[in-house]
């Protein structure tokens, strides 16, 4: 046996957001957000996709959306490479999802909550060892929850989930180990395979299951991630020396820029304008101008 890569988007919405996938994504929701607890009884997926309803306001893509029993807007998503101001993203997207639930004439109290998961294969938050998170509305000096404490985010990361396949316990490690190395082993795990929305994942991520041209647009996919860390990686570590170099001699903010200005150039021939901005936070007027300097004779 051989399996997808459920880090990539395409396999990920296969495993978690397809017609089939109903009992999967709630055996896997109710592990992330509910500890294990059988708290989601039954839910809708639903398209994932927020076109703007306000002039000039940013689209909204997702991996995977679902609502809950009791109306709750679960929004999903698996992030492999760490860019520019991605939590904001995410506050973004789920600012978002919660705010354009109304319609015209519709009150406040219509609005229902919105959970936020993401799965990052990065490091978010440098300062905190455990590899769950979740952040709410609170009083700062006495840490109250807001009353109407409407949206939650929670985080993965998946590096910091270290533990070996002996090792997992819950239901939760067994899905979080799924997802981060589905790939790299042969068969489905002794250990996991008595929970049958997980063997039922494994099926899905099974290669043997999919057809010449999935298999060929996912490995492009995959390659085309592995691509993109490969130089946001190079880029930074070349970018960091010569920029400490341009910082020790004309201050750090221009040894900044420096550094920017090279990841920019490593990322010229993977990634679009808007992506390379997005990454290294340069302007896309300076991303444009990179792009022109590297096509001229």
């Amino acid at each position: 046996m051989r399996f997808i890569n459920p880090k990539t988007d395409y396999a990920f919405k296969k495993i978690f957001g397809s017609a089939e996938s109903k009992d999967i994504l709630i055996s896997f929701l109710n592990a992330l957000i509910y500890d294990g607890n059988p708290t989601i009884e039954d839910l809708e997926i639903i398209n994932p996709n927020l076109p703007p309803k306000v002039e000039g306001l940013k689209d909204t893509y997702l991996d995977v959306k679902a609502q809950l029993k009791d109306g709750t807007l679960v929004i999903i998503e698996m992030q492999v490479l760490n860019v520019q101001s991605f939590g904001k993203r995410v506050l973004f997207n789920a600012a978002k999802t919660y705010a354009f639930q109304l319609q015209k004439g519709e009150g406040y109290r219509m609005l229902k909550p919105v959970i936020a998961l993401t799965l990052t294969d990065f490091e978010m938050f440098a300062d905190r060892h455990d590899f769950t998170s979740r952040f709410v509305y609170r009083e700062v000096s006495d840490g109250s929850v807001y009353p109407e404490n409407d949206i939650e985010l929670v985080f993965v990361e998946l590096p910091k989930f270290t533990k070996e396949l002996p090792e997992l316990e819950t239901i939760t490690d067994k899905w979080i180990y799924f997802i981060k190395s589905a790939r790299s082993l042969a068969s489905i795990p002794e250990n996991m395979d008595n929970i049958p929305e997980l063997q039922r994942a494994f099926e899905i991520a099974n290669q043997a299951n999919l057809t010449p041209t999935e298999l060929e647009d996912l490995e492009r996919r995959e390659m085309f991630i592995y691509d993109q860390q490969g130089a946001v990686a190079l880029g930074r570590e070349e970018g960091r020396e010569q920029g400490l170099q341009e910082g020790l001699q004309e201050g750090r903010l221009e040894g900044k820029k420096e550094e920017q200005r090279i990841i920019a150039q490593k990322l010229l021939t993977v990634l679009d304008d808007e992506a390379i901005a997005a990454t290294t936070g340069l302007s896309l007027e300076v991303v444009r101008e990179l792009r022109e300097t590297m096509n001229e004779p």
